[in-house]
């Protein structure tokens, strides 16, 4: 998804639309409306659909707008949770979300490649907060517990150790009563064309 550098108020009409497509999106995945009904807002969602297609965005060179699109963290991504990262105390980052019907795997249940997904994306922002740049070179996931969607959960992750461009992180998505539900390990890799790393002289 490539959005344009936009005004302020363009901007947060954006969001307000991405957030109600997440609305949309929750809806048509629970609903049991009637055939008819069903043709019929198919319907206006087909002209709605075309109404946005007549003009498409081109990305902004300079200006980085590659995370509002994010799978992940992405406000302006329906699909995306979108999981907000903050620093955490003493250290790694945080996030506190609720997932969605709309990532469901099991009946009831978020999907393992959905909790892979943000799990993958929070050891990247661990490492990133450790100021170690990198890209995911391997992730090693464990679920432990089934992951419920519609509960509030908490995310964690830290930066763990370093050997030249390569950084470790772990994280975990605890329930409510602290139970972890899933846990992983990363290995990220700073490519070369970042600057050098502390320690690093390959």
């Amino acid at each position: 998804m490539t959005i344009e550098a936009t005004s302020e108020a363009t901007h947060e009409s954006l969001l307000a639309l991405a957030a109600q497509t997440r609305e949309l999106m929750s809806a048509v995945a629970a609903t049991g409306v009637a055939d008819e009904e069903l043709a019929a807002v198919t319907d206006e969602l087909r002209a709605l659909t075309a109404r946005l297609e007549s003009v498409r965005a081109e990305a902004e060179v300079g200006r980085p707008r590659w995370l509002l699109g994010n799978a992940v963290v992405g406000a302006a991504n329906p699909f995306a949770p979108p999981i907000d990262i903050q620093p955490a105390p003493g250290g790694g980052v945080r996030a506190e979300h609720v997932f969605r019907p709309l990532h469901e795997g099991p009946p009831g249940l978020v999907h393992g490649g959905v909790s892979a997904m943000v799990l993958d994306h929070l050891l990247g922002a661990a490492v990133g907060a450790a100021g170690r740049g990198g890209v995911t070179a391997s992730l090693t996931v464990s679920y432990r517990a089934p992951l419920p969607y519609g509960v509030p959960v908490v995310a964690t992750a830290e930066f763990t150790r370093s050997e030249g461009r390569k950084s470790w992180a772990d994280g975990r998505i605890a329930l409510p009563d602290g139970t972890v539900a899933v846990e992983a390990t990363g290995l990220f890799i700073t490519p070369k064309w970042f600057p050098e790393m502390p320690g690093d002289h390959s």
